[in-house]
């Protein structure tokens, strides 16, 4: 599991703690904790606001910012100066640090994810050297506790007012700085999303309390991701994460809201100049696209007023940390939990596409985003001149309107708007692409690599997800029958259907008792629906491989749970049926080699996704 980040943030002051302290009165970090405090992870601490960075020097006078030092591990982060004599100040916050590392000592799997940062706010007199020989006296062992400066006053300012800390010099009568500071004591505890969960005063700064929060944070951490997930993990997974919801263990660990804050995004960066792999976007998007009518679609895309009955919006289906689809549901569910027949597809690179919807019926975004908003079984509007009059009441879209069209909703205005705000999220600069387009050598690992020759080679997996000399979509924009929509219509098994009643508690329940009580989906005929044509029976666009790693289930009814059920079901050749594709054959694949080929696609996450999502969760939900 990937660390948590711990800042304490100090802001000392002679003057203001005389003013609220008696003389010779040491503060309670010095001190037993004089109350029990509460078992680590019996509570919540929600965040407060994201932490700030800023650039630093280290003890050997290189240049680092401060979330380089955030992430990896829990820090306590202290401001002081190096002469600082008040007792209740900076050495209260040494005092506090050093017994964290010595007491943790004791407990080396705590220990090895925390790091201790001690910052001067007075880089004129502490320079790297002078703080090289201030740590030497206070480090234990080989715990993690490096002391820090700034280059100069100024470079130092920016993180002073991010933590809202108001230095003042103390001088004397003659105007000539004392050497001293007046300011107050802090303490910020941040998680590994640089979120600041906790603010400590010097009456509260204890190192009991503090290890406590640690430890609370890390608990409720370990519960939300295990062991071994990564903080993408976190960010990419459901706000209220159902899995292993089947086992009779099952233990809720949703998010709060508070917790899914992020940063907004330039937007328009990853439409002009998409991501190494990517080619340049079609000339029918850059030329819609400005920061007005990105703005405007971002603003629909997130607003459940766009559904009949106000609670649905496009997000709900296209979930962010999702993959812009949706890990929870084989297949979507609309308003009022109407069921739809296929998969929600992933939003990457949509702009790229040729054929939209799973069976590949449009062509262009802005005329493919009223299918949903007219179905029944999604968002379900009535019409569209309904959606249009509910906009144009509403007042708050007037001026996103007018600013980016020079005129009011309409239908061609919604959806230029919707497919300009898709059109950005370009996705690229895998693992693959550095390797492929950059030319890193190291950038793919060897499961990945041997992966890659299966993908071009035995496996024949680049027939249909092409990889072109410049850049690579991995899909030949075509549409193709792979029996999964065969299988689905025609091998159905009747009988019982096996239904969870709770956490590990199922029941097997005759179909034939369930009449009535739900709706079978209609039998899915894939592009034949549209063409009418016998020979495109089961026939469904292939789709782009890229950040497939974070848009499972696939296939287009959600009938695969992961990329080795994808990668085996081509192996043993599909499913036959009288239309399947001549593409598709088996394969003979060892074990060994289709986890190389899921190794390859998991190489296939852009670098920006973080980003996408990011402004994603920073965007304005509508009521």
């Amino acid at each position: 599991m990937k660390s948590l980040v711990l800042v304490v943030l100090l802001a000392l002051s002679t003057q203001s703690i005389a003013a609220v302290q008696p003389e010779n009165v040491l503060a309670p970090g010095y001190t037993a904790l004089s109350y029990m405090p509460a078992t680590p992870g019996s509570y919540r601490l929600p965040v407060i606001e994201p932490a700030a960075d800023g650039e630093v020097l280290t003890s050997e006078a290189k240049s680092v910012r401060l979330y380089d030092l955030m992430g990896d591990k829990l820090v306590l982060l202290s401001f002081i100066y190096a002469s600082c004599s008040d007792v209740n100040g900076c050495p209260l916050a040494t005092q506090v640090l050093h017994k964290i590392s010595r007491q943790l000592q004791k407990r080396p799997e705590l220990a090895k994810q925390l790091r201790l940062l001690t910052l001067s706010f007075n880089p004129q007199h502490d320079t790297p050297e002078t703080m090289r020989r201030y740590g030497e006296g206070f480090k234990t062992g080989d715990f993690d506790w490096q002391f820090l400066t700034a280059r100069d006053e100024q470079t130092l300012q920016p993180v002073l007012q991010a933590y809202r800390q108001n230095l003042q010099k103390i001088y004397d009568a003659d105007g000539k700085f004392t050497g001293t500071y007046s300011h107050l004591l802090r303490v910020y505890l941040i998680d590994k999303n640089k979120d600041i969960r906790n603010i400590y005063s010097t009456d509260f700064l204890h190192a009991d309390t503090v290890i406590n929060d640690v430890e609370t944070l890390l608990t409720v951490e370990s519960r939300a991701t295990g062991e071994n997930n990564s903080s993408s993990e976190v960010l990419y997974r459901a706000g209220d994460d159902r899995q292993h919801y089947q086992d009779s263990d099952y233990r809720t660990h949703s998010l709060a809201l508070a917790q899914r804050r992020g940063l907004p995004a330039k937007l328009i960066d990853f439409a002009r100049k998409p991501p190494l792999g990517l080619p340049k976007l079609p000339v029918a998007y850059t030329e819609l696209i400005d920061n007005a009518t990105i703005a405007l679609g971002r603003k629909l895309f997130f607003d459940r007023r766009l559904s009949l009955n106000n609670t649905f919006s496009c997000a709900m289906c296209h979930v962010p940390e999702q993959g812009f689809s949706s890990n929870e549901m084989a297949t979507a569910v609309g308003i009022e939990g109407r069921s739809v027949r296929r998969n929600t597809p992933s939003l990457y690179n949509v702009a790229y596409a040729r054929l939209l919807f799973h069976d590949g019926r449009e062509n262009r975004l802005e005329q493919q985003v009223w299918g949903p908003l007219l179905a029944y079984n999604e968002m379900a509007n009535p019409s569209i001149g309904y959606l249009i009059d509910k906009l144009k009441d509403s007042p708050d879209y007037k001026d996103w309107f007018e600013k980016a069209f020079k005129q009011g909703p309409s239908m061609e205005t919604v959806g230029k708007a919707l497919a300009s705000y898709q059109a950005t999220l370009n996705s690229a600069d895998s693992p693959f692409d550095r390797w492929y387009f950059g030319k890193d050598k190291s950038a793919l690992s060897p499961p990945a690599l041997r992966g890659f020759r299966l993908f071009t080679g035995k496996a024949g997996c680049s027939s249909c997800h092409a990889i072109q000399k410049h850049s690579a979509l991995f899909t030949d924009q075509l549409r193709h029958n792979t029996g999964i929509g065969y299988a689905d219509v025609m091998l159905k098994e009747v009988g019982k259907q096996r239904l969870q009643l709770a956490p590990g508690v199922f029941v097997d329940v005759d179909s034939e008792n369930l009449q009535g009580l739900n709706t079978g989906k209609a039998n899915d005929l894939g592009y034949y629906e549209v063409s009418q044509n016998p020979t495109d029976r089961w026939a469904y666009k292939t789709p782009t491989l890229r950040n497939v790693a974070l848009s499972a289930p696939y296939m287009h009814n959600g009938s695969l749970s992961t990329l080795a059920d994808v990668v085996q079901f081509y192996n043993r050749g599909g499913q036959p049926n009288e239309n399947l594709s001549p593409l598709i054959k088996p394969l003979g694949l060892s074990d060994a080699e289709v986890a190389d080929l899921v190794a390859f696609l998991m190489a296939l996450t852009g670098s920006n996704v973080g980003a996408l999502v990011s402004d994603a969760f920073a965007a304005p939900v509508g009521n």
